[in-house]
């Protein structure tokens, strides 16, 4: 047996799964309240520090938050990827990983949500990601609009592949390798090369070929590795350190 099948739940993370079931069952959505403390006391019969513990863990895992004062306590939220951003830069960095590591994982990846994002993006996505190539050309010159287009176009894609794993995943990726954050800078002439990449998987997405998307989203992700060698080696090799989320 391994430390890790000894190891037994704390009671404070199965008081949260509990509270995330019952979210689940009562049918809660974002905005909505959850039960009084004393209510939550009373049905998971455990003390008020196991209790504000499991709610402080479901708060940094972006499934609540605590509102302070009067008529205040835990409101459901949206949770997006950050916490897994951050979850996955921890075991990264503590694996002495370098940034590589998610360049190849892009590599990997990525081409696979642009063919299925051929087969079933929906037209509202098609749109915005029309929207976000024609934005990024018509700001070349501000690199700030750049970046946050580039995000942006990525992430339609991911989360119009129609798989949420991957939706997810990549919103974690690009947290994590934030080019402007690492020290690999994007002068004009390299962001007018991206756009020309952006604008042909776009049009291989629009004319809904799955291969043509995927082989162009591979060639698009392999060239800005080789720009990453060829000019920032140094931040490739790179550990992965969580403060530079």
């Amino acid at each position: 047996m391994t430390a890790t099948t000894l190891r037994p739940m704390k009671t404070a993370m199965l008081v949260a799964q509990r509270i995330v079931a019952d979210i689940n069952e009562r049918g809660n959505v974002i905005g909505d309240r959850l039960p009084p403390e004393r209510a939550m006391l009373e049905k998971y019969d455990v003390g008020r520090g196991t209790l504000r513990e499991s709610l402080r863990f479901l708060e940094l895992q972006g499934v609540i938050t605590l509102k302070p004062g009067p008529g205040g306590g835990p409101v459901v939220v949206q949770p997006d990827a950050s916490s897994l951003a951050t979850s996955l830069t921890l075991l990264l960095q503590f694996s002495q990983a370098p940034f590589r590591t998610i360049a190849e994982a892009r590599l990997g990846l990525e081409p696979m949500m642009s063919q299925l994002a051929a087969e079933r993006m929906s037209e509202e996505s098609l749109a915005s990601l029309k929207e976000s190539v024609e934005n990024m050309h018509e700001n070349l010159g501000n690199q700030a609009i750049f970046l946050e287009e580039n995000k942006r176009f990525h992430d339609v894609i991911s989360h119009g592949s129609g798989n949420a794993m991957f939706g997810l995943l990549v919103d974690a990726l690009l947290g994590i390798l934030d080019g402007s954050a690492i020290g690999i800078d994007y002068p004009e002439p390299r962001r007018a090369a991206v756009h020309k990449a952006h604008l042909h998987i776009y049009k291989t997405i629009e004319a809904r070929d799955p291969s043509a998307a995927a082989e162009a989203m591979r060639d698009h992700i392999r060239e800005y590795v080789r720009y990453a060698e060829k000019k920032f080696p140094e931040v490739l090799d790179a550990p992965i350190v969580w403060g530079r989320v």
